[in-house]
């Protein structure tokens, strides 16, 4: 098991050294010039040079590379180039508030979406289950950006109950402002994704339910409850534990359009900002923290599956 989390860590390491080398490539290997693409199409010779000189951009490409690589491993991120301030406190202090959004929904989709998923299967055939199913449907073919705006008109704007935009710190609004800018951004985050996981957790658990263990555990007279809870779901939890590992991509990629809409500022909306206004060093930066909380999500994963069943031997004979 040792081995095994020593090869994961250093896979995340490689998969974030591959992504330096991705974004860098894609900013400075683009046509036409990185310091006329932040200045404008109006700029002047002079203005361009100036910032050619400032961002060291008439070194040799590895130089370059070299030295933000080197400057990233220290915890330097760059200084943003239309804030003018360092660009890691920036990326930190927005990762915070998008990891408080994204805490929050991937663990009411863990809980919802499985206990969603078993109670479909264990009632499976019934109303209950039809209408689940139907739900389910609609809430997976549905795009987020519709449940953000339909939550804006119907709880901020018509209801009046929550507020449709912004962020209040929790030291400034107390804990009830604070918690109620978070109510509509995590519920539109959390519906689709639930949704996927209770598809899955039931799919699984159906096959769980079938199998022959399941059968033998009922012929020795075991109540259902511990058929159900010691033998079906532990296995039936398997699959589900790999489609919440792949919604932590989904729900970074959800938390840029639900922080844009409900203007809270968070990562998302932070590289939005970035990517608007050409500042390199806060989009680069923001897309390495991004790519690192992706492949971190998915050593979780793997460390799950060995816990939940011991019959994975990771790194020896199968």
């Amino acid at each position: 098991m040792a081995g095994f989390v020593g090869r994961r860590l250093l896979s995340v390491v490689a998969i974030v050294w591959a992504m330096t080398v991705l974004v860098f490539g894609i900013v400075h290997l683009l046509p036409g010039s990185v310091a006329h693409m932040i200045l404008g199409e109006f700029a002047t010779a002079d203005a361009i040079a100036t910032l050619e000189r400032r961002l060291g951009l008439n070194d040799p490409l590895w130089l370059q590379y070299w030295r933000w690589f080197s400057a990233l491993l220290r915890g330097d991120f760059g200084l943003s180039l239309t804030m003018d301030r360092p660009a890691g406190p920036l990326i930190l202090e927005a990762l915070g508030r998008s990891a408080i959004l994204a805490g929050i929904s991937i663990v009411l989709v863990a809980l919802l979406g499985m206990a969603l998923g078993i109670h479909s299967a264990v009632k499976r055939g019934s109303v209950e289950d039809q209408v689940l199913t139907i739900a389910q449907y609609v809430f997976i073919a549905i795009p987020e950006f519709f449940w953000c705006i339909l939550a804006i008109l119907l709880f901020a704007s018509w209801l009046g109950w929550l507020p449709a935009t912004g962020y209040t710190p929790m030291g400034e609004g107390g804990v009830l402002r604070w918690a109620s800018h978070l109510v509509l951004p995590v519920a539109t985050l959390a519906l689709g994704l639930t949704a996927h996981v209770s598809r899955m957790v039931r799919s699984s658990m159906l096959e769980a339910l079938d199998s022959h263990y399941v059968l033998a555990a009922r012929a020795k007279g075991m109540p259902e409850r511990v058929v159900l809870w010691r033998h079906a779901l532990p296995n039936a939890l398997l699959p589900a534990i790999t489609v919440l590992a792949i919604d932590v991509g989904l729900l970074i990629g959800g938390i840029v359009v639900a922080e844009t809409v409900f203007s809270y500022p968070g990562l998302g909306r932070l590289l939005i900002y970035a990517i608007e206004n050409q500042d390199l060093p806060l989009m680069m930066g923001g897309m390495i923290v991004v790519t690192a909380a992706y492949a971190l999500a998915n050593l979780v994963a793997d460390l799950l599956y060995a816990l939940l069943n011991p019959r994975i031997r990771y790194g020896g004979a199968a």
